[in-house]
C-alpha cells in the first residue's frame, strides 16, 4: 500500500489540499479579489435642490458605479453665500457628512426645511431607499452635517444658521426617529442661510468608539473668530422596565488646538482616541483626543503646498492613510495617519473638474464628489489603491449630468 492510499494519510492529504487552496484563495483576494474588505454595496449624497433628495448608486464588484435611483427626503435643500453674498456653490453645506448611513439606515439633511429624513435600506436592493415617516423638524436652522450611532441608537445633527449648535435624536428600526432635543448652542452670530465658508460648523461625527460625540467649528481669522473642537460625553441612564437608554450630555468640552484656525471634515482614526481633521487654512491635523475630558490637543500638522482649501478627508483601511480634497485643485493628497505628513498626489486635472469635496474610502477604492460649478457636470471620481500607499490611480469618472448638480453634498457608502 502506497503512502497516499492508506485511509489515514489520504484524509491528511485532502485537508492540506483544502488548506493549501484557502491559502492561495486568501493571497488572491488580498491582491485585489473581489471581496475585499468592506468593499462597497451602495454610494449615497444629496442633491441638495429646492425638494431635496438621496442619490443612491451602486457599487459593482469591480468598484465602479453606475446608473441608480434618486430617493426625495421630503424636505428642502439651501445653499450658504460667499463673503459676497454669492452661493457658496460648489460646497452649498459649507461642510462634511451632509448624510450618513448607520447599519442599513440612510440619515439625510435637509438645510432648507431645517428637517432631518431618515431611510430604509432595502435588503435586496440598496439602491432602493423608502422614507420612515415624516421628516422631523430640527430645533435650529440650516442644518448642514449629520452622524449616526447603530450601537447607540442615536443620531446628531448640526446646524450652521440663526440658531446654530447640535440636536440629537434617538431612532430605532420600528420607531423611526424620535423627536429632537434642546440645542447644543454654538454663538456663531450668524445668518440663516450662513455666510461662509468660515464661522460655521463643519461636522458633527462620532468618537471610534462612539463614546463622544464631536464636533469641528471653523474659525474666522480676519474677524479674530476662533475655531474650536467640541466633545460631548455619551452617557447611558436607565429607562422603562430597566432598559439602558444612550444619550448625548449637554456639557460640552471645546478647545483650540494649537496652530489650527478652520478646522474642517474629521474622521477618527480606527482604533484609537485619534481624529484626522483637515484644516482649510494649511492642510490637516492629527487631533489627540483625551478618552476622559474630550479635551484635543495637537500631536502633529501636515501642510498641503498649493491648496486653495483642504476641507474633506475620508480614511482608507486598505492602505491605512488618509485622503483629502480640495473644492478649488482638482487632485487627492494622500497623508500619514501618523504625522499628517504628504505620502502622495493624484492629479485629475485631465478630467476637467474644478475641483472635489465630500468622498470616501470603502475596500480598495476612494471614491470622491465633484458637483462641478454649473457650467461642467457634476460626477464622482473613483480611485483604485490596491497597490497599497502611494498607488491611487482613477479608474472611473462617472457623471451625474441629470441627476446632480452643484448643490450636491455629502457622501455615504453602505458596505
Amino acid at each position: 500500500m502506497s503512502f497516499i492510499s492508506h485511509p489515514r494519510y489520504f484524509s491528511l492529504a485532502v485537508l492540506f489540499l483544502l488548506a493549501f487552496q484557502a491559502t492561495i484563495s486568501t493571497a488572491h483576494k488580498s491582491r485585489g479579489g473581489n471581496a475585499a474588505p468592506g468593499q462597497g454595496r451602495a454610494l449615497y449624497l444629496i442633491t441638495n435642490d429646492e425638494s431635496n433628495s438621496v442619490v443612491a448608486l451602486p457599487i459593482g464588484t469591480d468598484g465602479r458605479l453606475s446608473p441608480g435611483r434618486v430617493i426625495p427626503t421630503g424636505g428642502g435643500g439651501s445653499v450658504a453665500l460667499n463673503g459676497d453674498n454669492q452661493p457658496a456653490t460648489p460646497d452649498a453645506l459649507v461642510s462634511q457628512s451632509a448624510l450618513t448611513v448607520a447599519g442599513n439606515f440612510v440619515f439625510a439633511v435637509n438645510a432648507g426645511s431645517n428637517s432631518l429624513s431618515m431611510l430604509a435600506i432595502s435588503p435586496s436592493d440598496p439602491t432602493k431607499l423608502s422614507l420612515l415617516g415624516t421628516p422631523v423638524a430640527v430645533p435650529g436652522e440650516f442644518a448642514n452635517t449629520v452622524a449616526a450611532s447603530l450601537n447607540q441608537g442615536i443620531v446628531c445633527v448640526g446646524m450652521s444658521g440663526a440658531r446654530a449648535g447640535i440636536s440629537c435624536s434617538s431612532f430605532s428600526s420600528t420607531r423611526g426617529l424620535g423627536p429632537m432635543d434642546d440645542v447644543r448652542p454654538f454663538d456663531l452670530g450668524q445668518t440663516t442661510p450662513p455666510v461662509g465658508p468660515t464661522n460655521t460648523l463643519s461636522q458633527v461625527f462620532f468618537s471610534a468608539d462612539e463614546s463622544f460625540l464631536f464636533a469641528t467649528v471653523k474659525g474666522d481669522p480676519p474677524t479674530n473668530k476662533t475655531g474650536f473642537f467640541s466633545a460631548f460625553p455619551v452617557q447611558r441612564t436607565c429607562g422603562r422596565a430597566g432598559r439602558s437608554r444612550a444619550s448625548v450630555s449637554s456639557v460640552e468640552q471645546r478647545s483650540t488646538p494649537q496652530g489650527t484656525a478652520v478646522l474642517f471634515g474629521s474622521q477618527a482614526i480606527p482604533g484609537t482616541f485619534s481624529v484626522f481633521a483637515t484644516d482649510a487654512s494649511f492642510g490637516a491635523v492629527v487631533l489627540s483626543v483625551d478618552p476622559t475630558s474630550g479635551q484635543a490637543t495637537a500631536k502633529a500638522a501636515g501642510r498641503v503646498e498649493g491648496q486653495v482649501a483642504t476641507c474633506w478627508v475620508t480614511i482608507s483601511r486598505a492602505t491605512d492613510t488618509a485622503f483629502v480634497t480640495d473644492v478649488g485643485a482638482n487632485r487627492v493628497v494622500e497623508m500619514s495617519l501618523q504625522d499628517a505628513s504628504v505620502l502622495s498626489e493624484v492629479d485629475l486635472s485631465a478630467n476637467g473638474d474644478p475641483g472635489l469635496i465630500d468622498l470616501r474610502a470603502a475596500g480598495r477604492f476612494i471614491y470622491a464628489l465633484s458637483p462641478g460649478n454649473g457650467t461642467t457636470q457634476a460626477g464622482i471620481v473613483v480611485l483604485d489603491v490596491s497597490g497599497g500607499p502611494g498607488s491611487a490611480s482613477m479608474v472611473q469618472r462617472f457623471g451625474l449630468d441629470g441627476v446632480a448638480g452643484r448643490n450636491a453634498m455629502g457622501m455615504a457608502i453602505l458596505e
